[in-house]
């Protein structure tokens, strides 16, 4: 009987070790927050060439805070805090300063393991000094803003943290069609971007479309549902060009879901890899309009509705796979990524539009409001090429975090990442399901991370001017986003 006893204990002792997960598993906390970004108008909005000034907000602009914690008994193990906003892009300088100002009101909470995410809408204000000739008088300055931005997200932040609580959480999987492959191809080897299909020499859209809707749900302890996080693979530019203040269709989506599923709900959006994909429809658009219209929808209701529509699906196939006890990995690295190299040509066809955009200011300085965002776009170029004849192989440092939660991946960028790219990555990942979120931080300029066919092919998302690291750094990118998450997926 001793035999018997000692065998039985050795079994068990052995599928501790074998059963996967056990050994990694901690209770789930999580807090979830939303704070209203909304500038004081007018206000400079960005996104396009041309100055704009918004004097009407036509949505609420939000930030959607939820942090995920970890605990082994009291002592806590991992953390990860994602805040998506409704702005173009952050600047990794104002990400510094909600970090800095986190820090000062949470204690206990490591602020590296801070995320902000853009859903990249056009109708945003300014978060960058310096990129219009904004009015000094009469409009919200930029840095007015974004000290704004900055405090209202850490309070947000601190909400989130107070009220964090024992949660559980399920992950799913749909599809819907909201981004299309906006790179034309035209039988000469040339691309456009968002350029016409209807033509005798068009041949092909350039690249791929991502139509996941991938999905995480949050539970607290009384079975309520606190919080979701949607991601989709298409910038929020329904609306892109007017002189409005607009959270584009993720106001449409989040107020679909509060109404299904209650107004407690906190709705995070994360926008997948899509530098090149768009939700303006690039053909077929008569028939896709004809359907909407029989449904008497605008577009940005008829997005919102496949979206809640695949939200929907997910949701109910997976409301009864939560879990509570998982593994949440948070890493952080510093990853030096190659620079794109400025040609000469690509430096004296820069300087001679330059001095021609300066010629024309000093004639007409009204004339700014066209030209000033054009020029300094290109003035940048011209210092990297400077740059580069000192420094031969410039690099960038670029944050890069990786999360693993349960089965679940999560990888961070701070570009607008061509689709092929995130496709790269998910193809590779040991993860049963992997999240791409670009445009979490962003370069000072040149934010585009273009692919191979798309370089050669030109126009202005795969130009010198709109890219700061080109082809071979996206591949250094994708190549270590993999390594990390194979350690991560090995223990």
């Amino acid at each position: 009987m001793r035999k018997s006893g000692g065998t039985i204990a050795s079994f068990l002792l052995v599928l501790l070790f074998i059963i996967p997960g056990r050994a990694d598993a901690s209770r789930l906390y999580v807090g979830a927050a939303t704070v209203d970004i909304t500038p004081k108008l007018p206000v400079a909005v960005t996104g396009q060439f041309h100055l704009r000034v918004a004097k009407e907000a036509e949505t609420p602009l939000t930030a959607n805070i939820l942090l995920m914690e970890t605990r082994e008994g009291n002592a806590p193990a991992d953390l990860a805090v994602m805040v998506s906003c409704d702005v173009l892009y952050i600047p990794t300088d104002v990400i510094a300063m909600v970090r800095e100002k986190v820090g000062k009101r949470v204690k206990g909470l490591d602020v590296s393991k801070i995320i902000l995410n853009a859903t990249h809408t056009h109708t945003a204000p300014v978060l960058r000094e310096g990129e219009y000739a904004v009015p000094e008088t009469g409009v919200t300055q930029v840095r007015e803003y974004r000290e704004f931005f900055a405090g209202k997200i850490a309070e947000g932040i601190e909400a989130a943290w107070k009220q964090k609580a024992e949660a559980s959480v399920a992950w799913g999987l749909s599809y819907a069609v909201v981004g299309y492959n906006r790179r034309v191809s035209y039988a000469d080897g040339t691309a456009g971007m968002s350029s016409k299909t209807a033509l005798p020499e068009f041949r092909n859209l350039e690249g791929p479309e991502d139509h996941d809707i991938n999905t995480l749900f949050f539970w607290n302890r009384q079975q309520q549902l606190i919080a979701m996080v949607i991601g989709v693979a298409s910038p929020s530019q329904e609306v892109e060009g007017r002189a409005a203040v607009h959270a584009d269709y993720w106001d449409s989506v989040r107020k679909g879901i509060r109404q299904k599923y209650g107004s407690q709900v906190c709705v995070v959006s994360w926008l997948g890899a899509a530098g090149d994909l768009t939700p303006h429809i690039r053909y077929r658009k008569a028939a896709d309009d004809r359907m909407r219209e029989l449904r008497k929808l605008d577009r940005l209701d008829e997005l919102a509705r496949r979206i809640i529509v695949a939200v929907d699906e997910a949701y109910e196939t997976v409301k009864e796979d939560r879990h509570s006890e998982l593994p949440l990995v948070h890493r952080v690295e510093r990853l030096s990524l190659p620079e794109r190299l400025v040609t000469e040509r690509d430096y004296n066809e820069a300087r001679v539009s330059v001095a021609n955009a300066q010629k024309e200011i000093g004639a007409d300085p009204a004339a700014a409001d066209r030209l000033y965002r054009r020029m300094t776009w290109e003035q940048e170029t011209l210092k990297r090429y400077e740059r580069q004849q000192k420094e031969r192989a410039p690099l960038y440092g670029m944050e890069l975090h990786v999360i693993r939660l349960g089965d679940v991946a999560i990888c961070t960028n701070e570009f607008e990442l061509f689709s092929d790219f995130g496709i790269r990555m998910q193809a590779r990942s040991k993860a049963l399901q992997t999240f791409v979120v670009q445009l979490a931080g962003s370069p000072e300029w040149g934010s585009y991370l273009p692919t191979e066919k798309a370089v050669r092919g030109g126009a202005y998302s795969a130009v010198i001017h709109s890219s700061r690291i080109g082809p071979e750094g996206g591949q250094v990118l994708v190549d270590r986003t993999v390594e990390i998450l194979d350690d991560l997926w090995k223990k």
